[in-house]
């Protein structure tokens, strides 16, 4: 794990950290099986994944998204550019993908009470 973020990483956090964005809880570098996500919403499963500029190595990309998915995740990516240059977009973007992520059922359906037990 990196102690310190990246600019682009450090802006977003502002943006998510504190439940500021549709009162999920987020935190940074979530680990998450085998890999270190950059930002996590366990709540519903979302992982946000910051690019750096260098950024080229697709396939790794796609592994770790199937493995990610496969654990239950769904994975979004923001290059650093768009973060610095269109944060409020990427913040839509980010609502978009939570409305669209079902949350966990917290306990399996079952009979409820009613009024009419014996």
């Amino acid at each position: 794990m990196r102690r310190a973020m990246t600019e682009p990483e450090n802006r977003l956090w502002l943006a998510l950290r504190g439940r500021r964005l549709n009162g999920v809880k987020f935190a940074r570098q979530v680990v998450v099986g085998p890999y270190i996500v950059d930002f996590c919403a366990r709540t519903p499963r979302l992982a946000i994944e910051v690019d750096g500029d260098t950024h080229t190595d697709q396939s790794r990309d796609d592994r770790r998204t199937s493995a990610l998915a496969r654990m239950g995740y769904r994975v979004i990516r923001f290059a650093n550019s768009d973060i610095m240059t269109n944060i409020d977009g990427v913040l839509h973007d980010i609502g978009v993908a939570l409305a669209a992520t079902p949350h966990p059922t917290l306990s399996p359906p079952g009979r409820g009470l009613s009024d009419d037990r014996p």
